[in-house]
């Protein structure tokens, strides 16, 4: 244990865990009204119920951290199976939740299973090609996991959940492209993506009937969005309002006027449009600058490793988190369609933050295994 507190990345750590504290914080801060007022519950149902999601995630750490990535990887087929089998069972006898069959209703929470596959795949794809790193010039060794993966991706989809969707293939695909395989497969499987892509947005909006459910398609007017306040283009205005009413240094803790029922739910994907308001701009983009540094720091610490498990795990858990970053945001200022997806570390959602947390935990491993093997490396010399 003393060498995992020896090599644990303290920077990374730090800035972490000042990241939930304030997610915390604000998810009290955001849901105490909606609570009461739309829940009927106690102001602080949320509030305690993400700290214990926190609690969780800590034990997590805890026990993951004392493992190697290697048999992390060990358990990856298993979990993934499980994974695919949870999101097509869910299929069959899910209840639909803002019309999106995506969680297990268990009573006092819900689980996600799609969060917990983006962190096991994740894990899969690092082991698997590490496993096959010799056998990458051929299409089959190649590509097979991207087949599971693209099927994956399609039970998603038909949740339906546009946003998780778009993330996990994403994450695959950087996963992908920074794994040793040859170039030529790497150039024409791009090149087939893109192609699909195309197809895919011909599918979905040149033809009279496209594929996406008319709740998906009423999103897709992020543009000029206060034109249709009273309709479609009710949310992302009023996160316009929220920024606004902020300024520079916010109305103060806790007096956020569009948390009264104005944005659905504030305590989850809108969750920075209230931080804006209420601790204003600056603190805003001093967030930014924290998640800009976690990033640093997780591909800092998958250049340093000796492997490309290592590696390939960092820069997948980089991915996974700047996706989440990148859509939620670009959502709130109405630079695409809103989709649902949570805000790393502050976001309100047991799923993700128990995931988030053990893809942290991940990287701090592979931190206190490059430093164990630098120093035997030292000691060798």
């Amino acid at each position: 244990m003393k060498k995992i507190i020896k090599y644990i990345d303290k920077p990374l750590l730090i800035v972490t865990v000042l990241l939930f504290i304030i997610g915390l914080i604000m998810v009290f801060s955001a849901s105490n009204v909606t609570a009461y007022m739309s829940h009927a519950v106690s102001p602080y149902n949320y509030f305690f119920k993400q700290a214990a999601f926190l609690g969780i995630g800590f034990l997590l750490f805890l026990i993951m951290i004392r493992f190697n990535t290697k048999s992390y990887g060990l358990f990856s087929w298993g979990l993934l199976l499980i994974g695919m089998a949870s999101l097509a069972v869910l299929l069959m006898i899910g209840n639909a939740k803002n019309q999106a069959v995506s969680w297990f209703d268990l009573g006092m929470i819900s689980i996600q299973p799609s969060e917990f596959i983006k962190v096991i795949t994740i894990v899969f794809l690092a082991q698997y090609y590490e496993q096959n790193e010799k056998k990458l010039n051929s299409w089959g060794k190649s590509l097979f996991p991207v087949g599971i993966c693209a099927m994956i991706a399609g039970l998603i989809f038909i949740q339906p959940d546009l946003g998780t969707t778009i993330i996990y293939c994403a994450i695959v695909g950087v996963i992908f492209l920074s794994v040793p395989i040859s170039k030529e497969i790497k150039g024409k499987t791009f090149f087939a993506v893109i192609g699909l892509i195309g197809f895919g947005l011909i599918a979905l909006f040149g033809t009279g009937k496209g594929v996406l459910l008319e709740r998906q398609m009423e999103r897709f007017n992020f543009t000029k969005p206060c034109d249709k306040i009273l309709s479609t283009g009710n949310q992302v205005c009023n996160c316009y309002i929220a920024i606004n009413n902020g300024g520079l240094t916010g109305v103060g803790l806790g007096n956020s006027t569009q948390k009264y029922l104005y944005l659905p739910e504030p305590y989850t994907d809108f969750i920075f449009a209230i931080i804006v308001e209420e601790l204003g701009i600056i603190t805003g983009i001093l967030i930014i600058i924290m998640y800009v540094f976690v990033l640093f720091r997780i591909l800092f610490i998958g250049r340093k490793s000796p492997n490309n498990r290592g590696a390939t795990l960092c820069y997948g858990i980089a991915a996974y988190i700047f996706f989440h970053i990148a859509i939620n945001l670009m959502g709130i200022m109405g630079m695409m369609p809103m989709t649902g997806v949570p805000l790393p570390f502050m976001s309100y959602g047991g799923s993700f933050t128990i995931c988030l947390i053990a893809a942290l935990t991940i990287v701090q491993r592979v931190s206190v295994e490059n430093g164990i093997l630098k120093e035997r490396s030292g000691k060798n010399a």
